[in-house]
């Protein structure tokens, strides 16, 4: 048997950190010592009795509290909020953190785990999306790997491997176009949650199957594949390809196009970045080319799906900008599930918000956390929250 991997998951009970656990359950050379999550306490205590991790944390104090009282037979510690966050990211003797983690809270966490020299495996867009000008200096100078799990930028990492970066021409992002491809603006404005939350191809958390369903999804890993690949915005260009088959492709110089095809299935992404440059079996399903018959493409309509080209236009601002196009989406994406906001005024809210916006270059991570609050403000000032 190879050498323990040891590993830590911030974000375990939500879609990346189940399925990342379920490699870790058919790999033996895996362990885990730390598990991070929101309040899902009941699947937080399976998974400690399932993994023995020597840490786990919680985001609040009372769920921290409870899971303490349910593990008191385990030789588990129980950390809470960012401080457990903190310690799960740092942990010594981990060599890869998976950051699974929602929204601005990765930040920290990432920055601490790369200031100690693990090998980050990225499942948060945010991350980079706000801090990237911060995280992959910093990534460089400790000489730490970032891998990325999001099936798109594990393809395009894929696409890249052993190849000459300086000779990339284009990237192309793939996207399924999502449960409303081909609708119209008079068609989206009576969707709802519900509509909105079926994906043809995906199964994901909630947050990120309507983000795909706006193509604020697409957007965010737009200024995610910026700085994973350092590019510039013009070198990416999104594709719907409803098939979900290609997850992305490079376009070098000579005009050659490099892709990674696989089964819509995220256990490979997540696999790929935990034994890189190694490719483990997998007892996946294997796509048959016979049977697809043929794969499709088409060019995204931004007219209709405002949140992609608004991405575009907050990654060219660049500085807080992007940050306040992610909190206005969060923000917006909560209400929408709410009832409380249509669909279309998703991208009204985030529009509106970056308008409003006076952009600091180069913001420190407190810049950019006082820029988050500022947004999330302004938009429940709007809605009375």
């Amino acid at each position: 048997m190879d050498v323990m991997k040891k590993i830590a998951i911030l974000g375990s009970t939500g879609s990346i950190g189940t399925q990342t656990l379920e490699i870790v359950r058919k790999e033996p050379d895996l362990a885990v010592t730390a598990l991070a999550a929101g309040t899902n306490v009941a699947l937080m205590e399976k998974q400690i009795r399932e993994f023995r991790p020597a840490l786990a944390a919680m985001w609040t104090e009372e769920a921290a509290d409870d899971l303490r009282e349910r593990v008191r037979d385990l030789p588990v510690r129980v950390a809470c909020g960012m401080d457990g966050l903190l310690e799960a990211a740092s942990c010594e003797d981990m060599e890869v953190l998976v950051t699974a983690i929602v929204g601005m809270i990765g930040i920290k966490p990432t920055i601490a785990a790369i200031e100690h020299g693990k090998t980050i495996a990225l499942a948060n867009k945010e991350t980079l999306v706000t801090a990237g000008h911060i995280i992959m200096p910093l990534a460089k100078e400790r000489g730490v790997q970032i891998l990325p799990v999001d099936s798109e930028h594990s393809a395009i990492f894929q696409s890249m491997h052993g190849e000459n970066r300086a000779r990339v021409e284009r990237i192309l992002l793939t996207a399924s176009g999502g449960p409303f491809r081909g609708k119209k603006r008079e068609e989206l404005a009576a969707m709802t949650a519900a509509d909105a939350l079926r994906h043809p191809n995906w199964s994901m958390g909630q947050k990120v199957t309507i983000d795909s369903s706006t193509l604020v999804n697409k957007g965010l890993e737009v200024m995610e594949a910026k700085w994973l690949f350092d590019v510039d915005l013009g070198q990416i260009q999104v594709v719907v390809h409803p098939q979900s088959i290609v997850h992305s492709a490079v376009q070098y110089a000579d005009g050659g196009v490099m892709a990674q095809l696989g089964a819509p299935d995220m256990k490979l992404p997540i696999q790929y970045a935990l034994f890189y440059p190694d490719r483990r079996p997998m007892d996946t399903e294997r796509i048959d080319l016979f049977a697809l018959g043929q794969l499709t493409f088409e060019r995204p309509d931004t007219d209709t799906f405002r949140g992609l080209a608004l991405a575009y236009e907050a990654a060219r601002q660049g500085g807080t900008m992007p940050t306040v196009y992610n909190a206005a989406n969060e923000r917006a994406v909560a209400l929408f599930l709410q009832g409380k906001i249509g669909f279309l005024q998703i991208p009204e809210l985030i529009e509106s918000s970056m308008e409003r916006h006076r952009v600091t270059a180069s913001p420190s991570v407190a810049k950019i956390l006082e820029t988050e609050a500022e947004t999330y403000a302004y938009i429940e000032e709007k809605f009375g929250e």
